[in-house]
């Protein structure tokens, strides 16, 4: 399992690194064009937004994994143990529930839109709102991977890489 985790996490890292790497090459290169020449890229804003969509579902993953996420935890801190973990279970389920709930109606929007185009680039939306059932259903294999020690001890992961509880004391 661990070494799928690490696969896993490696992989949407890349997927993000990429992405953004594309979304500031395409930004650089039509800002570059447009007070250079006076010529724009027809399909470049387009582009950068569609991308910008899926970096923040891909991302979404990720940010959860490693505590990144704006959290209320002052009820959690002031309950006994046995209570918190419980609270803590119960956020967990509403949790998992979601990423559920919005990979099955993701599936569904995309089926709804698979016959509209986008104006610049004449792609379906079906493809762009493939980001939220993919991002969801990513952000649930990240939660299913934590959440046992989320649940018990309210540890999120940390890497060398990235380490939420490192930066909050910056």
């Amino acid at each position: 399992m661990k070494t799928f985790e690490r696969y896993f996490v490696a992989t949407n890292r890349w997927m993000l690194i990429i992405m953004l790497a594309v979304m500031s090459v395409i930004i650089f290169a039509n800002v570059v064009l447009r007070y250079s020449t006076n010529v724009s890229i027809e399909w470049a804003e387009e582009v950068a937004r569609h991308l910008m969509i899926w970096l923040t579902f891909i991302g979404c993953g990720p940010v959860l994994r490693y505590g990144g996420h704006i959290a209320v935890e002052n009820l959690q801190d002031s309950l006994p143990r046995p209570m918190a973990i419980a609270l803590r279970a119960f956020i967990a389920v509403l949790l998992a529930a979601l990423f559920v709930f919005l990979t099955w109606y993701g599936i569904d929007y995309m089926d709804r839109t698979q016959y509209q185009q986008t104006p610049a680039t004449q792609i379906s939306f079906a493809y762009i709102y493939a980001a939220l059932p993919i991002g969801a259903a990513m952000t649930l294999i990240h939660w299913l991977l934590i959440v046992r020690d989320y649940v018990l001890e309210r540890k999120f992961a940390a890497d060398a890489h990235f380490d939420a509880t490192a930066s909050a004391s910056l």
